[in-house]
């Protein structure tokens, strides 16, 4: 369903972009002769076909719906050191605070999904294309903060936190950061 999907989403942009940027300036200049040439009639049908495609499978998936699974939290990265979002490790000690550590990122999904996303609006549920890209963003921003700890040589990030603003239309900047320290035994 997700391919059929992104396909519908495809032949929306492609229809959108071949009537926009080729069919209006052919309009303009043969404006003269009513009758749209072949390549503009299909422009207009993948446009409209492609908002079909995407409608008729998000409505499809709405009654479908399956509660996601909650992901099981970790609180060890690969790199094995620790991060929390509280002010001190349990059971441990701070020996040295390091400084402030940050990663940081800005997504954005392309226009194919924003319009799933926005039929999904309208539709009502929840806007998987987005939760998807977040969810990348926050990987990539914690990835790179804990990256950051580690050419610190630190054991533990506390009072860890997220940050998320708008950019602009559909794209999501996305800070991650907190202390980096080291633990003594």
């Amino acid at each position: 369903m997700k391919t059929l999907r992104q396909i519908g989403s495809l032949a929306f942009v492609l229809g959108l972009f071949t009537a926009i940027f080729a069919g209006l300036p052919w309009y303009v200049v043969v404006s003269d002769d009513p009758v749209l040439p072949w390549w503009l009639r299909i422009a207009i049908f993948c446009l409209l076909g492609g908002i079909l495609v995407v409608l008729a499978t998000v409505a499809i998936e709405q009654r479908s719906i399956k509660p996601l699974s909650p992901e099981p939290a970790e609180s060890e990265t690969q790199a094995g050191i620790l991060f929390l979002n509280s002010d001190t490790v349990p059971g441990r000690k701070t020996s040295e605070i390091l400084g402030l550590v940050q990663g940081h990122t800005v997504f954005a999904i392309w226009l194919g999904k924003d319009l799933s996303a926005l039929i999904r609006l309208i539709l009502g549920g929840e806007l998987t294309e987005y939760t998807e890209m977040m969810g990348k963003a926050r990987t990539t921003a914690t990835n790179r903060m804990v990256a950051a700890a580690a050419e610190m040589g630190a054991d533990a990030i506390i009072n860890v936190r997220y940050m998320t603003t708008s950019v602009i239309g559909s794209a999501a900047e996305l800070l991650a950061y907190g202390t980096a320290v080291k633990l003594s035994e």
